[in-house]
C-alpha cells in the first residue's frame, strides 16, 4: 500500500494476496438504501440560534423528506413545530431527501 501496490492494478509484489485491488474493492461497495417512502428521520448534528432567523437545526436526512411548511416533532422531547424553510450549502431547497446535509429554519423555537 505505502508503495503503490494493488491501488488500481494488481502487483506482482504481493502475489501471496488474492483479494481485489483497493480501487475494485471500493467498486464493490453498494450505495446504502435511502428510502423517501419512509417516515421522516434526521438525526441532528447541532442547532445554531441564529440573530434574525430564528433556531437553525442541521443534520442530515437519512430516510423520508423534509420540506417547507411540514410539521416535525423532535424526540425525545415530544417538541411540535414548523418548518418554515430548507437549506443546503446556504441554497434554499424546496425538498431535502435522504444523503442531504441540511439546516432548517423552525417556528417558536427558542
Amino acid at each position: 500500500g505505502f508503495e503503490g501496490d494493488n491501488m488500481i492494478e494488481r502487483s506482482t509484489n504481493l502475489d501471496w494476496y488474492k483479494g481485489p485491488t483497493l480501487l475494485d474493492a471500493l467498486d464493490l461497495i453498494s450505495e446504502p438504501k435511502r428510502p423517501t417512502d419512509k417516515p421522516l428521520r434526521l438525526p441532528l448534528q447541532d442547532v445554531y440560534k441564529i440573530g434574525g432567523i430564528g433556531t437553525v437545526p442541521v443534520g442530515r436526512v437519512e430516510t423520508g423528506v423534509l420540506k417547507p411548511g411540514m410539521v416535525v416533532t423532535f424526540g425525545p422531547t415530544g417538541l411540535t413545530t414548523e418548518v418554515k424553510s430548507v437549506e443546503m450549502h446556504h441554497e434554499a431547497l424546496q425538498e431535502a431527501i435522504p444523503g442531504d446535509n441540511v439546516g432548517f429554519n423552525v417556528k417558536n423555537v427558542a
